[in-house]
């Protein structure tokens, strides 16, 4: 079964959060947990890979948190993905660094490839605010 991880679950409730509030309103990684019943200590190393990447911005001091930074129509979800997650694929083997020792003699690699070609075709052509809004 193909399934987003909590990791990229809670970043993407995070992000649907920060896109609804006035810009530039900065909001607490315990106003998300609290709203959205997410235990603090995950979502505080969600956000704090998010501010990493440059999709959110801290604010240090009593009244700190996190605000937008990035233009979520402009990150496509292949892209969210594989900085959430690693290389996508939904076969290990679809990457060159796999140790599958199926690789050589694998009579459905091509049939596999096409499908993951055109799951990366659609998330290329969505954004994280398609995900988001």
């Amino acid at each position: 079964m193909l399934k987003l991880t909590r990791k990229t679950e809670y970043a993407l409730i995070a992000l649907r959060h920060l896109q609804q509030v006035k810009k530039d309103e900065i909001v607490s990684a315990k106003e998300i947990a609290n709203v959205y019943k997410i235990p603090i200590t995950i979502l505080s190393k969600v956000l704090q890979e998010l501010s990493k990447e440059e999709y959110i911005q801290p604010v240090q001091g009593p009244l700190g948190g996190y605000k937008l930074k990035a233009k979520l129509d402009k990150i496509s979800m292949t892209v969210f993905f594989e900085t959430m997650e690693g290389p996508l694929g939904i076969m290990d083997c679809y990457y060159d660094d796999s140790k599958c020792e199926l690789v050589n003699t694998c009579n459905i690699r091509t049939p596999i490839e096409r499908l993951n070609n055109k799951m990366r075709d659609m998330l290329n052509n969505m954004s994280v605010k398609d995900v988001t809004h």
